[in-house]
């Protein structure tokens, strides 16, 4: 017996010991794993020489946003280095900036080849931007090529800063106008027997249509047009002038299109360069030769090309002071859907951004404090909450400023109205002064199933708010009613931060959306101006004349990740729209069309949002 008992205490002792190891075996190769990824992170990103005579591939990857959540330490080398593709999802557009800016100095840079073959989603404002610098870029004496198979309406748009556009005897350019068209489910959820319960004030407020109506009412119809309009004159204006094309030679490109493809024989390309789109057609081989005899070295096999992601290490990045010793301006990005909590992709946290204002409140060599917007809203008390502490920031005697981008409206309007100065561009949209409040419940759902809910409560509220019960008109009045104080206290917030009287606040609100030039004449904004102006606008309020500037990241590092609790699947694992077809994207669209609403979240339940994202 003593020998069996020996025998499993032997057994046991074994398993503990290899347990032990390999324990111990697997947080040794974490730690030289991540001990890899620093050392690779810190050297390797200056390792990788840029040839004399380079040519920068330009290739935006993903979509452009104003501050990417992936982490900066993973760069090019480290991502080869495990095994991951050098492919982002999105591209900061500071980034872009910081990259032309740099290849325009470097004697290192011969030229630029926009690849646009892989950019997804951006704004007019964020086009422009790019185009403004690739345009400064050609005046160092260096070429812009733009070269693809097939040009998009976003990708046209920056080819056209080029100084040679190329295109395949394959291709096509697909110019079609700017358009908003919304899903509409009216009768599909009284199909479904589900009671959409709907609150709003501002007969703008068009948020919740999709919910109340099958069709886009009128006024929805007649402000979006306006502003649509006011976008594609930009558009139009902007390539009219790069082309040296007409605006009505465009318009009736487009407009026009099957006669004048009855007139090349149906050949879209030879259209195109008909109509001075484009200036060469050539096809792969082509145009490797092309480029090989006007940017290659004599001697040279092959041409010298770095990408983006590689050359942004050789890059003196923007906004990243940190000596303390010197005045500095901050820029706290905002960008997402407002709401209670942390940021996250796509997510402005309230708590979040609190804690990044009180940093740079608190911190005496910052100055000054740009917030860089591009936001359609959200919760209502996110929004207020973000507001009063820049408030706070303001009464420590530091100006606050507003650079709008694409989008700034509602809950985004809510939190701009406390600022020193708002800047917009021509191509932002902002405004959408109002609120609404909308969830469902299932009761006639549940009971034509034969599923019922009943019982007993001590108030006429028990039931309150309960998904499978009818609302009580209790409720119904209880909630129109605080939705009109929230009405009241959104004109309240806009008219002290813009010294209107409410009966001016009230004409312009209504839930109205409007362009950056139109919200100025309107008053609504200060200057027309990038977020450069911006930061020049906070260092003269601040008193500074010699400063640095710092962005404030609302995302945590890949350090603290690692010291956190770190999952790779935030950064590595990611499905972008650039891989799907035409009809996979409208419907993905169509999705995120309603993911607001489904997202919100407001301890009462009160919403400043837009409900769209205008996008290329």
């Amino acid at each position: 017996m003593k020998k069996l008992l020996s025998g499993f205490l032997s057994i046991f002792r074994f398993l503990g010991a290899l347990l032990t190891f390999l324990r111990n075996f697997t947080l040794n190769l974490v730690f030289l794993l991540i001990l890899a990824i620093i050392i690779v992170s810190l050297f390797a990103g200056k390792t990788e020489q840029i040839p004399q005579n380079a040519i920068l591939r330009l290739n935006i990857q993903g979509n452009i946003v104003e501050h990417t959540q992936e982490d900066e330490e993973l760069g090019a080398p480290v991502r080869e280095f495990l095994g991951l593709p050098e492919e982002a999802s999105e591209t900061a557009l500071q980034d872009i900036i910081d990259a032309i800016r740099c290849a325009a100095e470097d004697d290192r840079i011969s030229a630029i080849r926009l690849d646009l073959s892989s950019m997804g989603a951006a704004g007019m404002d964020q086009l422009s931007r790019i185009g403004a610098e690739l345009s400064a870029f050609r005046k160092s004496h260096k070429q812009v090529i733009a070269a693809e198979d097939y040009y998009t309406q976003d990708q046209y748009y920056l080819a056209a800063h080029a100084d040679k556009i190329i295109i395949n005897p394959l291709g096509g350019i697909h110019l079609s106008g700017f358009g908003l068209y919304k899903v509409y489910f009216k009768d599909a959820l009284e199909k479904l027997k589900i009671n959409y319960h709907v609150f709003r004030v501002g007969s703008y407020k068009t948020a919740v249509e999709p919910i109340t109506r099958n069709s886009m009412s009128m006024e929805d119809r007649v402000q979006t047009r306006a502003w649509l309009n006011i976008l594609w004159q930009n558009y139009l204006n902007d390539v009219s002038e790069k082309r040296n094309i007409s605006v009505e030679a465009l318009t009736n490109y487009i407009n026009f299109l099957p006669q004048n493809l009855k007139k090349t024989d149906g050949n879209a390309v030879a259209l195109a360069l008909q109509s001075n789109l484009v200036d060469l057609v050539k096809n792969k081989v082509e145009l490797h030769q092309y480029m090989k005899s006007n940017f290659g070295d004599a001697g040279e096999d092959e041409l010298s090309y770095i990408s983006l992601r590689r050359y942004l290490a050789h890059v003196d990045r923007s906004h990243t002071n940190h000596d303390q010793s010197k005045d500095t301006i901050a820029i706290i990005p905002l960008e997402g859907t407002i709401l209670p909590g942390k940021s996250s992709r796509g997510v402005i946290g309230s708590d979040t951004i609190v804690s990044l204002i009180r940093e740079a409140r608190e911190a005496s060599h910052i100055k000054a404090v740009v917030f860089r917007m591009n936001t359609g809203g959200g919760s209502a008390f996110a929004s207020e909450v973000i507001r009063q502490e820049m408030l706070a920031l303001k009464n420590e005697g530091k100006p606050v400023i507003i650079s709008m981008g694409t989008l700034a409206a509602s809950g985004g309007y809510w939190i701009s109205a406390a600022a020193d100065k708002i800047f917009a561009t021509s191509n932002t949209l902002t405004g959408s002064i109002g609120i609404f409040l909308a969830f469902p419940t299932f009761e006639r759902s549940l009971n034509h199933l034969g599923i019922y809910r009943d019982g007993v409560g001590t108030t006429n509220l028990s039931s309150s708010f309960d998904i499978t019960q009818p609302l009580s008109p209790e409720l119904k009045e209880s909630l129109q009613l605080s939705l009109d104080f929230g009405y009241r206290t959104f004109l309240t917030v806009v008219s002290q931060g813009r010294n209107l009287s409410m009966e001016e606040t009230e004409a312009l609100a209504q839930g109205r959306i409007y362009s950056g030039e139109t919200a100025q004449e309107l008053g609504l904004v200060d200057e027309i101006g990038n977020l450069e102006q911006a930061i020049s606008a906070g260092a003269s309020l601040a008193g500074v004349d010699q400063y640095e500037t710092i962005l404030l990241s609302p995302f945590e590092t890949l350090k603290k990740k690692f010291l956190g609790n770190f999952t790779l699947s935030d950064t590595i694992v990611k499905i972008s729209e650039r891989h799907l077809s035409e009809p996979l994207k409208n419907l993905v669209h169509t999705g995120l069309e309603l993911q607001p609403l489904f997202q919100l979240d407001d301890p009462n339940s009160m919403f400043a949002h837009c409900m769209f994202d205008f996008q290329l």
